[in-house]
């Protein structure tokens, strides 16, 4: 299935008559996919990565590496990136189109700005409803030039400053995107880069930097801050790279083993990082029956496999402060909920409604649509449980996956079917979705394309 293709891939879920039984291997990871891509188009040297993301988000940032210089091959399931090294990034003389991927493009922003051209950037219609302003203010702060900005969103072009201002940086929101974008700016940067953030979000750009050959540290604040900081022009160079499975690809299989009856599901090889466990950490709470097996640590991250039971679940609080480890699990944690005894309070999720789509907006209409009784607020959601949901709406995805997916898990548990009215759209983070759930028991009816 082809994302890019113009017709609709409608999908049905089918409610189990039995468990989801088996085990599974993730795909990779995809924010340490796009970060791999980008550390070893700029290192020095010949970077290996194993077990990379072949979504459609990642493989828009390998083409973009390409156009901005980088040689990137695949063989034998490797991907080799030879990087530009000390000679730099190279103008793209077209367009660098982004597709749904909106970790690339920020990231790349950041990754261009020290360099004296422009660049333009754009992407797919979801992608250019999104807003690009909390990654441009930075930028021009320190001395990039914005010279189309329609409106703070694509299509956008930039062009990197002569000499970069010191960079000392205080993320007004909790984003990782926005922390590691000004990171990357930094990396060509004669000062040292300071990037300050109020709560603490997912650290892979730290570790990587770090394993690449960046003198970079990171301290505690104050009120919980996190200070980090990072030596003037860093020598990258190029590493071996094993992508773990990616935590919010788990997600889905999760809470799908948690919810139907007498499942038993393995999850293989699954990234832990703690600034991304927060999905496991209010399961458990909620009384998932969740076991963490084969812990250890691989390239600077925690990974494990995961171990999943149906268990009977209990509704709980979900403080704002774990937003940021879990933000894009919300999706898929809300169907937990729905099947939980009692009420789930979710608070502080004002971020989903700057992702692909307005999550927030779209779960909560979804919800209601398959009969689920829930309150929407400005950032939060409260779903008061039920031990059985109606289901049988059909679901516009809106080009967003972990809608597509999230609407799909439902399906498996409620009494009618529902249909997705794209399943395409998976393809940009877990092309093997279908795949993966039909091999642990789940049944899905693809229709004719529209």
């Amino acid at each position: 299935m082809n994302i890019s293709n113009s017709k609709l891939q409608p999908v049905i879920a089918i409610a189990n008559k039995s468990a989801l039984l088996g085990e599974i291997i993730l795909p990779g990871d995809k924010s340490i996919s796009h970060r791999a891509l980008m550390f070893g188009a700029i290192a020095s040297g010949t970077t290996k990565v194993k077990g990379l993301l072949e979504g459609e988000d990642v493989l828009a940032t390998a083409n973009a590496m390409r156009q901005l210089g980088a040689r990137i091959t695949k063989t034998n399931n490797i991907y080799h990136i030879e990087g530009v090294g000390e000679k730099g990034l190279s103008k793209s003389q077209k367009t660098i189109d982004f597709g749904n991927a909106g970790t690339g493009v920020r990231l790349c922003m950041g990754l261009v700005s020290a360099y004296d051209f422009s660049t333009k950037f754009s992407g797919d219609a979801s992608l250019s409803s999104r807003p690009m302003g909390r990654v441009l203010d930075p930028l021009k702060s320190i001395g990039v030039e914005v010279l189309e900005d329609n409106g703070g969103k694509l299509p956008i072009t930039i062009r990197g400053a002569k000499q970069l201002e010191p960079i000392n940086y205080q993320v007004p929101m909790a984003s990782a995107q926005v922390k590691s974008a000004v990171l990357l700016a930094g990396l060509n940067s004669k000062h040292k880069t300071i990037v300050i953030e109020k709560i603490k979000t997912r650290d892979h750009t730290e570790k990587m930097l770090q394993g690449f050959g960046a003198k970079l540290s990171m301290e505690n604040g104050e009120n919980g801050a996190i200070i980090i900081e990072m030596e003037a022009n860093p020598k990258l160079i190029a590493q071996d790279i094993t992508v773990p499975g990616d935590p919010s690809s788990a997600a889905f299989a999760i809470v799908a083993a948690t919810i139907i009856p007498n499942s038993d599901v393995l999850i293989k090889n699954t990234l832990m990082n703690p600034t991304r466990a927060g999905l496991i950490k209010t399961l458990i709470e909620m009384g998932a029956n969740i076991q963490i097996l084969n812990s250890h640590i691989s390239g600077g991250e925690e990974i494990a496999d995961v171990r999943v039971r149906y268990a009977k679940l209990k509704g709980v609080e979900v403080p704002a402060k774990r937003a940021p480890s879990m933000i894009d699990e919300y999706p898929i944690l809300a169907v937990a909920a729905a099947f939980a005894d009692g009420t789930t309070k979710m608070f502080g999720i004002g971020e989903m409604r700057v992702k692909e789509t307005d999550r927030l907006a779209l779960m909560a209409k979804g919800l209601k649509a398959n009969g689920v009784d829930l309150v929407e607020g400005k950032d939060y959601l409260i779903i008061n449980g039920a031990s059985e949901i109606e289901g049988g709406a059909k679901i516009k995805a809106h080009l967003d996956h972990r809608i597509a997916m999230t609407f799909l898990v439902l399906g498996m548990v409620t009494k009618n079917p529902i249909e997705i009215d794209d399943a395409s759209v998976i393809d940009t983070s877990y092309p093997s979705f279908i795949a993966d759930f039909t091999d642990l028991g789940a049944s899905f009816e693809v229709l004719e394309q529209l």
